[in-house]
């Protein structure tokens, strides 16, 4: 069994990777928000067709970097600890936003966020799995409420910096006599704030869980083991699919408030991309916290889920069919509400930790959220293919909206409730 961790111990655990997930955020929905910026000041005279062909090119190499990383940490994780990867998640994509205030070429930039990439994958499961592991069965889902709640306000802090970097970046070219543009400043602090993170860490204890079956020769990480037996197969194609519909919202909704939608829905006033973004992460830290205390009261994962599958199905259809010609400050208050409805990260997250023995739960809980945000570039596509046979943004994001929520609802009817289920075990091999 594993051994009680005192009071401290285990807050000190969800405040480090609570933080952990706020740099994480930041860092994962700050290049939404400078992107444009900085394209504009690495490519200088090129079209805007070229820096919304080059965003996109970016952003997917950011998601590629994810879904690798959530391989390579998931499965180190299981093999090495749970905390080798929030020391070593945290220095790669540190160092690596440091490094990409001072890219000056479009190659340079996409290497960049591929390792950032990496890096971030790493810290939302480990997080995750060391928590759900330490905690009391009863109350863990408390912890991972509290993790995702405060994290998605990391997506506040990149919206807030990169658009008033100014006094930071004053700051900063006086130390080194260099002028400093805001996009610079935000990826810079973004890898202090991880740096500073990274100390704090040095008091953080291993799971317990793991230290048990360290020695042991049970087969530990290996990702066959979620391939070679139909029903673990099923069981972590559905953790994956739970989650489809919270990145379609975000990856495809609000990621494109100002490209698309603003034109489409007929928006009075100039929307900006940053704060649209800013108003969906609040919303969905509103709706983690509820969703968190829901499943709680509820005793429940899988209710809660299907309570917001069933807002996501509202929200989206008044979004795209009864918004049009709406105020600058509505369409934000919108978004602010289609991010509450989406605001079961945490407990999708929870589900999938709680599916699956010790050996293999930070495979699991790595891949999955990454697999999910991995998913963006291959709605995207749908989303092109839809547009270009139906000339409709509207109803192509419709159509797709209800196929990733028809999964989503289809996953969620065929999990098993894991609440208050006992971790303590490992999943045998084959």
């Amino acid at each position: 069994m594993s051994e009680k961790k005192s009071p401290f111990i285990t807050y000190f655990i969800i405040v480090i990777a609570a933080l952990g997930y706020f740099v994480d955020i930041y860092d994962l929905i700050l290049f939404n928000v400078v992107k444009k910026e900085s394209l504009e000041m690495i490519m200088t005279g090129a079209s805007p067709e070229v820096l919304k062909s080059t965003g996109i090119f970016l952003f997917n190499m950011q998601m590629l970097g994810m879904v690798l990383g959530g391989l390579l940490w998931g499965v180190w994780g299981d093999k090495k600890g749970r905390l080798s990867v929030l020391f070593g998640s945290i220095l790669l994509y540190s160092a690596a936003n440091i490094i990409n205030a001072f890219v000056t070429t479009v190659p340079m930039y996409a290497i960049v966020r591929v390792i950032a990439g990496i890096g971030l994958a790493g810290e939302l499961g480990a997080g995750i799995t060391l928590v759900s592991e330490t905690m009391s069965k009863e109350k863990r889902g408390y912890g991972t409420m509290i993790i995702v709640s405060f994290g998605a306000l990391g997506a506040v802090a990149a919206a807030l910096v990169g658009a008033n970097g100014q006094a930071l970046g004053n700051f900063l070219g006086g130390i080194f006599n260099a002028t400093f543009a805001n996009w610079q400043v935000a990826y810079i602090l973004g890898g202090v704030m991880g740096l500073c993170l990274l100390l704090l860490r040095v008091g953080t204890i291993e799971s317990g869980m793991f230290r048990n079956i360290q020695q042991s020769e049970v087969s530990k990480g290996d990702i066959r083991m979620l391939f070679n037996n139909k029903e673990r197969f099923f069981k972590y194609l559905n953790c994956i699919l739970i989650g489809l519909p919270i990145w379609y919202f975000i990856g495809l909704i609000v990621a494109n408030s100002e490209l698309i939608w603003a034109k489409d829905l007929q928006v009075q006033g100039k929307v900006v991309n940053g704060t649209a973004l800013m108003y969906a992460y609040i919303g969905l830290s509103v709706g983690d916290v509820f969703s968190g205390l829901i499943s709680q009261i509820l005793r429940s994962r899988r209710k809660v889920v299907f309570i917001y599958l069933a807002l996501s199905i509202v929200l989206m259809t008044y979004y795209l069919f009864f918004a049009t010609g709406i105020s600058l400050q509505g369409f934000y208050i919108l978004s602010f509400f289609v991010g509450c409805a989406t605001g079961y990260w945490a407990i999708f997250v929870t589900i999938a930790a709680e599916q699956f023995g010790t050996n293999i739960r930070s495979t699991v809980t790595n891949t999955t959220p990454n697999f999910v945000r991995g998913s963006v570039p291959l709605i995207t596509l749908l989303f092109q293919f839809l547009t270009a046979h139906l000339h409709s943004n509207i109803l192509s994001a419709f159509i797709l909206g209800l196929l990733c929520l028809g999964l989503s609802l289809w996953a969620i009817s065929r999990a098993k409730e894991t609440f208050a289920k006992d971790l303590d075990y490992t999943e045998q091999y084959p």
